[in-house]
């Protein structure tokens, strides 16, 4: 019975070809942004992981609380020490911990100039993320604690448009007035921070800079058996005491990686909920078209319901036509939405990939997204159909074989 309700259906619309290419036009256009969206967030979302996979579950960042950028902090009380690390080192479930300094500068390629992050670093801050792609060099090597004069830069200075005189690994770049050579350079990362960054040896950074006892940030790295979570409150209690702070008034922030993650996908999940719901506006609106399709159906086959009931048709068999045609519609919409969004979110990833260099925007299809889609569009349709459908199936035969 179902299978005729649907062959009778699929008939139906097929001789409103036009019209039913129109009416699934918002519907096809949302589950398209949709599935795109989905797709990409997913992708993004594995990528990150991965990256914290990388880094490891348990590592601890500490730094100054406050929005700005890395470097720029200039209160006094707001600026993380060398006595903070310390404090940090000797803190129960701490293996080691270490700090980095960043600038902001100029560096100078023969007469050309360019503003760069610097980064001061010694081998033991590289230790803790050894197991990361970002500090591995993809020529030359990293560097040591007794490189006073060499720097390793990211991939623009050798590889991108940051130059017009090219460089290479052995070649010279000047900082505040004093030359280094480069001796590697890191591989991709997809955003200009870190790829137009140069790193140097800390104790350099430091003089170079004038930083005194400054510290950036800091990272530790948990003891074996300890929880991460467990011991960045530790630390936080520890920096309170040592910097005369009280609960809530800290002038510094503690996170544990698996707590940086949790924020993050926490954020990149209400972001992506209002980008989601800004493109499913389309569906709604196709929603409303294929209820207006299916009240001008009613209309025209007004006379056609007159007969189907009067040679024994059902309130109930009338009902189910009509809704079945409003759901194949939104099916129809669902299916072709599905093959835009693919599309889209593959060239979206193809165009990030060839741009950045980097594989961190995919899109990521599994078979709950297609399914869900898939359904979604169909009960879409269905949805709006019924109020139509019902119209159709309350419909008195004698009046609907004498409407003109």
């Amino acid at each position: 019975m179902f299978k005729d309700y649907f062959l009778l259906s699929f008939e139906n619309l097929k001789h409103r070809g036009l019209r039913s290419w129109l009416t699934i036009l918002g519907i096809f256009i949302g589950i398209a942004a949709v599935v795109s969206l989905i797709s990409l967030g997913q992708g993004l979302q594995y990528f990150i992981n991965d990256q914290f996979e990388q880094v490891g579950g348990d590592k601890i960042l500490i730094q100054p609380r406050v929005f700005a950028p890395p470097g720029s902090v200039t209160d006094d009380s707001l600026i993380l020490t060398q006595k903070d690390l310390e404090a940090i080192r000797k803190t129960e479930g701490v293996e080691f911990a270490e700090g980095a300094l960043t600038r902001t500068t100029i560096a100078i390629n023969g007469k050309e100039q360019e503003i760069v992050y610097v980064n001061g670093v010694n081998e033991k801050y590289l230790e803790i993320f050894g197991g990361t792609d970002f500090i591995h060099p993809i020529e030359g090597r990293q560097l040591r604690d007794s490189d006073r004069s060499k720097v390793v830069v990211g991939y623009n200075h050798i590889f991108g448009n940051i130059w017009d005189k090219k460089l290479r690994v052995g070649s010279d770049l000047e900082i505040k007035g004093k030359k280094f050579e480069i001796v590697g350079v890191l591989k991709r990362q997809g955003n200009s921070g870190d790829d137009n960054s140069v790193w140097m040896e800390k104790e350099t950074f430091r003089e170079l800079f004038q930083t005194g006892n400054d510290e950036g940030v800091i990272v530790a790295k948990t003891e074996t058996g300890f929880n991460p979570d467990v011991v960045a409150e530790t630390i936080e209690d520890e920096l309170r005491d040592s910097r005369n702070e009280r609960v809530g008034q800290e002038t510094f922030s503690v996170q544990s990686f698996s707590q940086l993650l949790e924020t993050f996908t926490e954020i990149f999940a209400v972001v992506q909920a209002i980008l989601i719901g800004i493109a499913a506006i389309s569906l709604v609106v196709g929603g409303i078209g294929i209820m207006n399709t299916m009240y001008t159906s009613v209309l025209e086959r007004t006379k056609e319901i007159g007969i189907m009931k009067a040679v024994g048709a059902r309130n109930k068999d009338i009902f189910l036509i009509f809704l079945i045609e409003s759901g194949l519609l939104g099916l129809t919409g669902g299916l072709i939405g599905i093959l835009l969004g693919i599309a889209i979110g593959k060239g979206v990833e193809y165009i990030a990939a060839a741009q950045l260099g980097t594989p961190f925007l995919q899109a990521v299809f599994g078979l709950p997204l297609i399914l869900g889609a898939l359904t979604f569009s169909f009960v879409i349709g269905a949805a709006s159909g019924v109020l139509p459908a019902m119209q159709a199936a309350k419909l008195k035969p004698t009046d609907a074989l004498r409407y003109e």
